[in-house]
């Protein structure tokens, strides 16, 4: 399966997820907190330089 194809299927699986009413009020009840927001942003942008390193590896750099 070709990388954009997966990144397509968590796109999707994502905005799924986030219509569902369990999830919503999650959401609703970290953003209410701030001590639980602060920890969620932290906990997303780890995440995302994450998938950006995982994806630097699958990928590569254009400048070797």
């Amino acid at each position: 399966m070709s990388a954009i194809r997966i990144a397509m299927t968590l796109v999707g699986t994502a905005v799924t997820m986030s219509r569902h009413p369990v999830v919503r009020a999650g959401i609703r009840a970290v953003a209410s907190n701030p001590k639980a927001k602060e920890a969620a942003i932290s906990a997303t942008r780890n995440a995302a330089y994450n998938a950006g390193v995982i994806a630097r590896h699958l990928v590569g750099r254009k400048d070797r």
